[in-house]
């Protein structure tokens, strides 16, 4: 299992998300291969960030189908 050892330390995490907030997001070369992949064969022209604001999207609406709460437990088994 792939851990980050660079990780902050819980009490120096900001808790305010503003409105429109950036991340810094860690993927595999062979995940965004995939992403561009299906950016490629999507009509028009769409970005990354555009693209897995989507993903994001649709796997809450997935979760709040199933019954899972915002910031929930959830088992992805």
């Amino acid at each position: 299992m792939w851990r980050h050892t660079g990780a902050m330390l819980a009490d120096s995490k900001t808790t305010a998300v503003r409105s429109l907030d950036r991340i810094n997001l860690r993927l595999p070369g062979e995940t965004f291969d995939a992403i561009d992949a299906s950016r490629a064969v999507r009509h028009g022209a769409i970005s990354r960030n555009t693209w897995i604001t989507e993903a994001i999207e649709e796997k809450l609406a997935r979760d709040q189908l199933k019954g899972v709460e915002p910031g929930g437990v959830y088992d992805h088994a």
